[in-house]
C-alpha cells in the first residue's frame, strides 16, 4: 500500500536550514551567504549527489574531515564541463548518423524508406518508430517541415531527408537498430564509423543515447556506470584502447565516443578539451570515472 503523502518524513527546509544541517553534519562553509546563493540556484538534491563522494557515513551525512562546500561545487563544475563537453561529441556522431541513413538507405531503397516495413526487422518497433516520427512531424516547428506540408499537403510524410532531420536521436538509433540484416546499408554505415558491423553500431548508439539523455536531463554524468555498455571493441582498424575490465564505465563509454569521432569528424578538438579539463581537476575524480592508471598511455588518449 502506497503511503499517504502526509505521512512524507521528508520536508522542505528553509535555505538557512539547509546551511545549518550541513555544518551540523562536518561541511565546512566557510561563506554561508555565499553557500545560500548556490542553493538558491542548484537545489539541495541535485548537490546531494555531488557531496554523497565527501561523505565517510553515508548514513548519517557525516562528511569526511576537512570537506567545504567550495570541495562539492568544483565537483559539480567539473561535471557540468564534462557534460558539456560531451554532449558536443554526441551532437557530431548523431549528424553523422542522420546523414549517412538518409543518403545510403535513399539510395538503396528510395527516399520514403523508412515507411516500408520490409525494410525492418520487427513489425512492432516498425510501427512505433512512424508512431514517434509522426509526433515529432506533428510538434515540430521547422520551416522546412510546415513549406513541405504547405506545398504538397498532408496526406504523405515528406522524404526522409527531410523527416530525418526532426526525429530524436533515440528514434534515429531504434530506426538503424531495427534495420532487416538483408539491408546493404546497414553494414556500410557501421564500417563508416569505424565499426566492424551492425552490431557493433547498434550497442554503442544505445549507449551514447543513454548517456545523451543523461546530459539532456542535466544529470550527474562523472561518476555513472553506464548500463547499456558498448559492445568490446577487441580488433580496433585505429587508435583506442586496452578493454577495461568494467565496460560500463564512463571511461570506456568516452574513448568509443572519441574512437568514433576520430573517424567522422576530422580535426575535432573533443579529446583536447576533456584531457585539459581531467589535468586541471582532482586524479580521483578519474578514478571514479574508470580512467585507470596508465591513460594517457593509451594509444587513443596519446
Amino acid at each position: 500500500m502506497m503511503a499517504k503523502q502526509s505521512e512524507y518524513p521528508k520536508k522542505i527546509i528553509s535555505f538557512d536550514l539547509q546551511i545549518k544541517q550541513l555544518i551540523e553534519r562536518g561541511l565546512i562553509i566557510n561563506n554561508p551567504e555565499l553557500a545560500k546563493d548556490f542553493l538558491k540556484n542548484i537545489s539541495y538534491f541535485r548537490l546531494q549527489g555531488y557531496w554523497w563522494e565527501f561523505q565517510n557515513d553515508k548514513t548519517n551525512h557525516e562528511f569526511k574531515p576537512d570537506t567545504t562546500f567550495e570541495n562539492v561545487i568544483e565537483l559539480y563544475t567539473f561535471d557540468r564541463k564534462l557534460r558539456l563537453i560531451i554532449f558536443d561529441a554526441i551532437e557530431r556522431i548523431e549528424v553523422a548518423l542522420r546523414t549517412k541513413m538518409i543518403y545510403y538507405l535513399s539510395v538503396e531503397k528510395d527516399q520514403w524508406w523508412f515507411e516500408n516495413k520490409d525494410v525492418f526487422f520487427s513489425e512492432s518497433f516498425f510501427k512505433d518508430s512512424l508512431f514517434e516520427i509522426d509526433k515529432e512531424l506533428d510538434r515540430t516547428k521547422e520551416i522546412f517541415i510546415e513549406s513541405h506540408f504547405k506545398k504538397y499537403g498532408k496526406d504523405s510524410r515528406p522524404p526522409a531527408y527531410k523527416t530525418l532531420e526532426v526525429i530524436s536521436f533515440g528514434c534515429l538509433s531504434k530506426l538503424y537498430s531495427n534495420l532487416s540484416n538483408e539491408i546493404g546499408a546497414k553494414n556500410r554505415i557501421a564500417k563508416e564509423f569505424n565499426l566492424p558491423n551492425y552490431n557493433y553500431l547498434k550497442s554503442w548508439l544505445q549507449s551514447f543515447n543513454v548517456i545523451r539523455n543523461i546530459i539532456a536531463h542535466h544529470s550527474r554524468l562523472w561518476n555513472r556506470n553506464i548500463h547499456f555498455a558498448p559492445k568490446s571493441l577487441d580488433k580496433p582498424t585505429s587508435e583506442f584502447i586496452t578493454v577495461p575490465n568494467n565496460i560500463n564505465s564512463l571511461y570506456h563509454s568516452l574513448s568509443c565516443i572519441i574512437y568514433i569521432l576520430n573517424k567522422v569528424s576530422n580535426g575535432h578538438t573533443i579529446k583536447g578539451k576533456l584531457i585539459r579539463l581531467f589535468e586541471n581537476n582532482q586524479k580521483r575524480y578519474l578514478t571514479e570515472m574508470g580512467f585507470p592508471e596508465n591513460w594517457k598511455e593509451q594509444l587513443l588518449w596519446k
